[in-house]
C-alpha cells in the first residue's frame, strides 16, 4: 500500500530517533496525527497549547541530546508556537516545528486562518521546508531535519492541506541521517600566543559558558595549573556546581561577590564558550582572551586582546600542556573565602528556624536541594525563582538544569518539565516556577495527569511578579503594585481537581515533608508554598546608577505610604520584616 506525504514525513522523522511530537491538532495535522495513531514507535503528545508545546519540545531537546518536533495547524495554531521556538533558537537546541497551512488553491486569497508563515518565522528559522509538491517534500524535509541538527537551530516543515494525503513520491531519496560530529581546531600560533598572554598574567580569572560542556575537567585542569577562579554562566550552573574546586559562583544580576571580583579584577581574562550579554558585569580596560564555536560571538560584549576560533575541547587539549603552574594562589584563595562566607549566608537564609510568615522562598530552595535525586533534571522559570535554585541547590555534574536563559520567557518551567519527563520518565523532574508563570502555563498540567508523568512543581507563591518589581525599583520607578498584582487560586486544589496531587504550605515546620511528599509521589505534584514577596535579592555589585535607581523608588513608595496609599505600606513593611528576619 501507498503511503501519503504525511506517512513519509513521519517515517523520516522515526528514522532519526524522534518518540514524541508535542501538539494540538486540527486541519492540515489530521493526515499526519493519524500517521502516528497507526504505529507503535512514536506518539502524539496533545498539549492544551501549543506554545506549550514547543516549550515541552524544548525540554524534551535538551535533556534527550536529541531533536525534538512540535506541531500547530494552520495560522492560529502556527503563531502559538513561535515564543517557544525562539527560546529554542537563543538555547541553540535542535527543534522541528511542523505547521500545517491553508490548501494551496486558496493561499494569496486573504482565506480563513490564511497567514503568511514564511515571513513570520523568518527570523527564528535557519531553514524553513515549504512543501509545494509531494516531488519535492523528502528533499526539503531531510535538508530541515540536517540543518537542525547541524546547527543546533530550529527550522520549520510547512504542509498544507492538500498536501498532506496525496501519495509520497520520490522514496529512493529518503536516506539516513545522522548528527556528524568534528571538532574545530585553533592554529598552533593562536594558541602559543594564548599560553604566553596566560603565563606572564599575574592573576587570571575564568568565565565559562554552556559551550565548556564537554570539556570540564580540561577547564578544572587549566584552572588549578593557572590557580584562577571559575566564574560560570547561569546556563553553565549544572557543569560548575557550587562544591567543584576553584568555582566561585555567578556574576550578573543573580550573581555573588566572589564571581563578581573574579571577573572585575583580575589582571586577565579568559571567556570560554559563552556570549555573556551583561555588560556592565564585564571589564572592559582588562587582557582578555575570548574562545567561542561561533566566530561572531568573539568581541561581542567586550573588546578582546585575542579572540580564538575553536571549539573548547580543541582549544584546551592544545592548550594546557603549554601552560605554566602559578605558585601564588592570593588571588583565588581570597575569593574561595568569599565564596565559603556567600555559601554559608545563603545557608542561613535557607534555615528552616526563619519562621516568619509568609514563609522565605529561600526555605523551599534549601529543602530541594537536600531531597532531590543526585540526578535530578530541573527546570526553572525566569524571574526570582531562577534566583533562588541558582543560589540554594548545587546542581552537582549529574543534575541537569534548563530554562529560558538566553530568551528569558515566562511560561517555560511547566510545559518543558512535561517534556524532560517524557524524554527521561526514570529520572526525577523538579520545575521551580513562579505563580506568574505558572498561572501562564497551567492548562497543561492536565496534560501532565493525562499522561501520568511524576513531575514535582513547586510554586512560588507570593501573589506578585516579584523580578518585574525589583527591575521597577532598579531604575528608580515606585513599584505598581496593582500592575504587579497575581491572583491565584489554591494551586494544591488545582492540582487534585485535574487528577494530580499537591499541598499548600504556609508554615516552616510543614516544609520538608511537604518536599517528601512530592518526591515520593507517582502523580503530578504541585507544592502551593505561601511566600513573602518583601524577599530581596540584589546585584552583587551596586553601581552609582543602581544606588540612585533603588533610592529614588524607596522615596517615592515612601511618599505614597505618606500620602495614604495602604498596599505600598504593607510592601514595605514586608521588605524589612524579610529582610530583619
Amino acid at each position: 500500500m501507498s503511503k501519503n506525504v504525511s506517512e513519509q514525513l513521519l517515517d523520516i522523522l522515526v528514522n532519526v530517533g524522534v518518540e514524541n511530537i508535542y501538539g494540538v491538532t486540527g486541519d492540515a495535522l489530521n493526515f499526519f496525527v493519524k500517521a502516528i495513531e497507526e504505529r507503535d514507535d512514536v506518539d502524539w503528545i496533545g498539549m492544551k497549547h501549543e506554545g506549550n508545546a514547543s516549550f515541552a519540545a524544548f525540554g524534551h531537546s535538551q535533556t534527550k541530546n536529541g531533536l525534538g518536533v512540535c506541531a500547530g495547524t494552520v495560522g492560529p495554531g502556527a503563531l502559538h508556537l513561535i515564543n517557544g521556538l525562539y527560546n529554542a533558537k537563543k538555547e541553540r537546541t535542535p527543534l522541528i516545528a511542523i505547521t500545517g497551512q491553508i490548501d494551496q488553491k486558496q493561499q494569496g486569497t486573504n482565506f480563513f486562518q490564511e497567514v503568511d508563515l514564511k515571513k513570520v518565522f523568518d527570523d527564528v528559522c535557519d531553514y524553513q521546508a515549504i512543501i509545494k509538491t509531494p516531488e519535492q517534500a523528502p528533499m526539503v524535509i531531510q535538508k530541515a531535519i540536517k540543518i537542525a541538527m547541524a546547527n543546533n537551530a530550529v527550522c520549520r516543515i510547512e504542509l498544507p492541506a492538500n498536501i498532506a494525503e496525496m501519495k509520497a513520491e520520490n522514496q529512493q531519496f529518503v536516506h539516513a541521517i545522522k548528527k556528524y560530529v568534528s571538532r574545530l581546531v585553533p592554529d598552533k600560533e593562536t594558541v602559543l600566543e594564548a599560553a604566553s598572554l596566560l603565563n606572564k598574567a599575574k592573576t587570571v580569572g575564568i568565565l565559562a559558558g554552556d559551550g565548556c560542556r564537554e570539556s570540564r575537567d580540561a577547564v578544572l585542569t587549566l584552572s588549578k595549573k593557572l590557580n584562577a577562579p571559575i566564574v560560570h554562566s547561569l546556563r553553565a550552573s549544572d557543569v560548575f556546581d557550587h562544591d567543584t574546586e576553584n568555582v566561585v559562583g555567578l556574576t550578573g544580576l543573580i550573581g555573588n561577590p566572589s564571581g563578581y571580583n573574579a571577573v572585575m579584577k583580575c589582571d586577565l581574562l579568559l571567556m570560554l564558550g559563552t556570549d555573556f550579554p551583561y555588560i556592565d558585569f564585564l571589564p572592559h580596560d582588562t587582557k582578555t582572551i575570548q574562545v567561542d564555536i561561533r566566530q561572531e560571538n568573539i568581541g561581542n560584549r567586550t573588546s578582546v586582546s585575542l579572540g580564538v576560533w575553536s571549539d573548547i575541547y580543541s582549544f584546551l587539549d592544545l592548550l594546557n600542556p603549554k601552560i605554566e603552574q602559578k605558585n601564588d594562589t592570593r588571588f583565588i584563595d581570597k575569593l574561595k573565602e568569599s565564596f565559603d562566607g556567600w555559601r554559608k549566608n545563603m545557608k542561613e537564609q535557607a534555615s528552616p528556624t526563619r519562621e516568619n510568615e509568609p514563609l522565605h522562598p529561600q526555605i523551599f530552595a534549601g529543602f530541594i536541594d537536600e531531597y532531590a535525586a543526585d540526578d535530578a533534571i530541573f527546570t526553572v522559570e525566569t524571574g526570582t525563582s531562577a534566583i533562588w535554585a541558582a543560589h540554594h541547590i548545587s546542581f552537582n555534574k549529574q543534575r541537569r538544569l534548563i530554562g529560558s536563559f538566553n530568551h528569558g520567557s515566562m511560561a517555560v518551567g511547566l510545559p518543558s518539565a512535561i517534556g524532560a519527563q517524557m524524554a527521561n520518565p526514570n529520572k526525577e523532574i523538579w520545575c521551580l516556577s513562579g505563580d506568574g508563570a505558572f498561572n501562564m502555563a497551567m492548562q497543561d498540567f492536565i496534560t501532565a495527569v493525562k499522561y501520568e508523568l511524576p513531575i514535582k512543581v513547586l510554586i512560588f507563591n507570593n501573589s506578585e511578579l516579584s523580578f518585574v518589581k525589583l527591575e521597577m525599583e532598579q531604575v528608580g520607578l515606585a513599584a505598581s503594585l496593582d500592575a504587579l498584582h497575581e491572583t491565584n487560586v489554591n494551586f494544591a486544589e488545582y492540582a487534585k481537581l485535574c487528577g494530580g496531587d499537591g499541598v499548600r504550605v504556609e508554615h516552616a515546620k510543614d516544609i520538608g515533608a511537604a518536599i517528601q511528599q512530592a518526591k515520593n509521589s507517582t502523580k503530578p505534584f504541585i507544592i502551593d508554598a505561601v511566600v513573602s514577596s518583601g524577599a530581596l535579592s540584589l546585584p552583587p555589585h551596586i553601581g552609582i546608577k543602581e544606588a540612585i535607581g533603588f533610592g529614588t523608588s524607596k522615596i517615592k513608595e515612601v511618599g505614597q505610604v505618606i500620602t495614604g496609599d495602604k498596599s505600598q505600606w504593607e510592601n514595605i513593611k514586608k521588605e524589612l520584616q524579610s529582610y530583619f528576619d
